[in-house]
């Protein structure tokens, strides 16, 4: 380190300088959560700091101590999750916070997944370490939501985005919906997809605009692109399926699909694979444009994904499949690019098919939104409040 020392004015500040730091392994680290780690003395001046960079090497506490070295010794570490106790892809953190001679820790959140839950820091603090937990809390179990539902609830934190006109529509009567957005807009899509561990989209969008659901150029991850298709009617001659040797792609059946359609699928290099249609029961609301084609469970869908490590999963459409997740409850997160144009007609998709809601929410439906301007369109993006 050169210069003078960086010094920071209390302990909240150091924390969130650990969850800046985090925030840079999103995309990166997945099936793990980010996490980020800030070493200080006593006077809070900085002595080394870390990020989990990439999955499978070294966590954000092991970057700190070693940057800081010798130095480490009888200092505070500040780290973003409570440090893992058990040996996975790499050593425990806590058998390297103890070999340091670190003083003191403090941890914005314990680790709720089963292998840790609290061990962690159990061990720092029967081996004498003054262990603090809880600041910034709230900051940082936001970075790790989607970690947490993953390995909570065993389903992936899903994402939906969509492009409308001014007017609410996905596309005009005939189908036709290249291009709403503009480039820019295109971009941030682009950026989004290459973070993601899985594409969702419903044959209606695979037969009517040939998608590719690769990022373009490429990000930190390639994502599973992954297809509604009851029915097994993804053509062969499908850009999706010219491209499985460059991206993986997954289709989801039910068990009615034509067996000679899946063998085609599968000798085309596939994955295919059969999920049980929804159970709507005899009083469930029904949607006026629902399909005569079986409704796959997204639910079961979904925890497939989780079991495959996916912890995000975006749905890009089309309005059928929004509208279901809608309807199911799953959708956790929207990216929603508004252009400035108009398309009318009462025929044309709007973002959320399915049934929908019976009255008009009494609040807003999105908590913390964020507005960008990327060209001459709008970008709207925040997390689904649930209904308490």
């Amino acid at each position: 380190m050169s210069g003078s020392p960086v010094e920071f004015p209390d302990d909240a500040a150091v924390m969130n300088r650990a969850l800046a730091l985090a925030a840079r392994g999103i995309g990166f680290v997945e099936p793990n959560p980010p996490v980020g780690a800030v070493l200080v003395d006593e006077g809070r001046r900085l002595l080394g700091e870390g990020w989990h960079q990439r999955f499978g090497e070294p966590h954000a506490e092991v970057h700190a101590l070693a940057a800081a070295g010798e130095r480490a010794r009888g200092a505070t570490l500040f780290v973003t999750l409570e440090p893992c106790c058990h040996h996975g892809k790499t050593p425990p953190c806590t058998r390297a916070i103890l070999a340091a001679g670190i003083r003191r820790v403090v941890i914005a959140m314990s680790d709720p997944a089963p292998y840790v839950a609290g061990r962690g820091i159990a061990e720092l603090r029967v081996a004498g370490l003054d262990v603090e937990v809880g600041l910034r809390e709230g900051q940082a179990v936001r970075l790790v939501a989607p970690f947490v539902k993953r390995v909570t609830a065993g389903l992936p934190w899903v994402h939906g985005k969509w492009a409308m006109t001014l007017d609410g529509k996905l596309a005009a009567r005939t189908g036709h919906s290249q291009w709403i957005s503009g480039e820019n807009s295109r971009e941030i899509v682009h950026r989004l997809r290459g973070r993601m561990d899985a594409i969702l989209v419903g044959i209606g969008t695979v037969l009517a605009d040939n998608p590719l659901l690769t990022a373009r150029p490429s990000g930190p991850r390639v994502a599973l692109r992954v297809v509604l298709d009851s029915t097994a009617r993804t053509p062969l001659t499908s850009r999706l399926v010219q491209t499985v040797d460059e991206a993986p792609l997954s289709i989801a059946v039910s068990e009615s699909a034509p067996a000679e359609r899946v063998a085609r699928l599968r000798e085309a290099g596939v994955d295919v694979f059969v999920v049980p249609p929804v159970n709507r029961g005899a009083d469930a609301p029904r949607s006026p444009a629902a399909p005569a084609v079986p409704m796959l469970d997204l639910a079961i869908l979904l925890r497939e994904l989780a079991a495959r490590s996916a912890t995000n999963v975006l749905v890009e459409g089309g309005s059928q499949v929004l509208g279901s997740c809608f309807d199911a409850g799953v959708l956790d997160e929207v990216h929603v690019f508004v252009a400035p144009k108009l398309v009318g007609g009462r025929e044309a998709a709007t973002p959320l098919g399915g049934c929908g809601l019976e009255r008009i929410p009494a609040a807003g439906s999105i908590e913390t939104l964020e507005l960008q301007f990327p060209g001459d369109d709008v970008y709207l993006h925040g997390r689904i409040i649930r209904a308490q």
